[in-house]
């Protein structure tokens, strides 16, 4: 006789890392997403000038690295640092970032909108009136999901789903999402889901009505505040299970770094922002046939060929995940794992989006990881990519340019 009792299962963490976080299923339609970005003004800056810090950047990425990797901007009268100057990107390139981003996640854009303040609102980033507006805006387009160019605290979150009954996605989650889309290997899945749980766990409080406490006093604590307590449990024990995981197969990347090392074959790592063209090189150079795609972070996982020099020297070309503004540090520690072979490489070969008109400010922003990961001082050798969709004139005065600011007996720029 069948018992009547549900059957026992194991419990396992939900959403950790087996759907992406903000990504329809496959027998859905492709979502339907709102973008909203957020421009919060500062004293003394007119419509479409640049920032101070954004010049800055810009003159870092135009001269070459100086010797130990450090970058000297020009045309300031004070003395450079090695800590390179943060870009602002302006507040429309931004949200056209977003809406590229949105379309790597499988999302279909149906509107957007802008909102310019001078400082964000605690409660909700952009004020409750806006969000009533952004809520009729939404609607009126069938938005399924609302898109968030900036990185949102648990409180705004909540606070913002309850104004425009939607589902709210800031800008880290959207790239997680893309993350766990494009994970192939049991490594990659491995860091996406380490990174999705951090993210998540400090989201858990107030999720719902089920999440509430009920009472309050001795003999009415609420079901909600422990399954609460359930849920973190859960997640706390699946994030130790991962990264034991991920600490194997830091181990066994080491040893296998090991066995290279033991031969005098140098490692070359490519670098740079995300859609620069770092897949595409790679295949040129090797004849390997790393995916190459024009969505962003279409490689996650790292590759690594051999590649024998005109001077016929073998050398390791490996290719590593592309990097972006406000990388979140979820990702960078969940990717350490496989950003060590940028630590560990002989040279750093970073590769430019030459056609960008924000070419400077990514280079900035490559600069920026670089440093977080302790590789700035490595040898750099730059390639202005893209070159081909530039005009001729413009094409010959970069490269020019490139080669007259290189130091007597060393390549700092190339062209692909």
């Amino acid at each position: 006789m069948r018992s009547s009792h549900p059957k026992k299962t194991r419990d396992r963490t939900p959403a950790a890392g087996r759907v992406p976080l903000g990504a329809p299923r496959q027998d859905d339609a492709q979502e339907r997403a709102f973008l909203v970005g957020i421009d919060v003004r500062t004293r003394g800056r007119g419509k479409g000038a640049v920032t101070a810090q954004a010049q800055a950047a810009r003159d870092a990425a135009s001269a070459a690295p100086a010797a130990g990797g450090k970058i000297a901007p020009q045309g300031s009268g004070k003395s450079s640092t090695n800590k390179p100057s943060i870009p602002e990107f302006d507040a429309d390139e931004s949200l056209a970032e977003l809406r590229t981003l949105a379309g790597s996640a499988g999302a279909r854009v149906v509107g957007e909108i802008l909102q310019r303040r001078d400082r964000p609102d605690p409660a909700t980033l952009i004020g409750a009136g806006k969000l009533e507006e952004i809520a009729g805006a939404a609607a009126s387009v069938n938005a399924d999901l609302l898109l968030f160019d900036h990185d949102l605290t648990a409180s705004q979150q909540r606070n913002i789903e309850k104004i425009v009954k939607r589902r709210v996605i800031d800008r880290t989650q959207l790239i997680l999402d893309i993350f766990a889309r494009h994970a192939r290997t049991r490594e990659g899945q491995l860091q996406v889901e380490l990174a999705q749980l951090q993210y998540m766990l400090p989201r858990l409080a107030g999720r719902g009505v089920e999440m509430s406490q009920l009472g309050g006093g001795i003999g009415t604590r609420g079901p909600g505040e422990t399954q609460l307590e359930t849920d973190r449990r859960k997640i706390y024990r699946r994030v130790r299970h991962v990264e034991q995981q991920l600490e194997n197969v830091r181990r066994i990347r080491a040893q296998q770094r090991q066995r290279r090392e033991s031969a005098p074959v140098a490692v070359v790592a490519l670098v740079g922002y995300t859609n620069a063209g770092k897949s595409t090189l790679f295949n040129a150079l090797t004849r390997a046939a790393v995916l190459a795609s024009p969505r962003m972070f279409a490689t996650l996982d790292p590759t690594i060929r051999a590649v024998v020099l005109p001077s016929k020297r073998k050398i390791l070309l490996s290719d590593t995940v592309g990097f972006i503004r406000s990388l979140p540090h979820t990702l960078v520690s969940a990717f350490r794992a496989t950003l060590e072979e940028v630590q560990r490489a002989s040279l750093i070969v970073h590769v430019s989006d030459a056609s960008s008109r924000l070419s400077a400010e990514q280079d900035a922003q490559v600069e920026i990881v670089l440093k977080e990961l302790e590789a700035e001082k490595k040898p750099r050798l730059r390639v202005m990519n893209k070159v081909d969709l530039l005009d001729v004139e413009v094409a010959e005065g970069l490269v020019g340019g490139a080669a007259a600011r290189a130091p007597e007996g060393r390549e700092d720029a190339g062209h692909a």
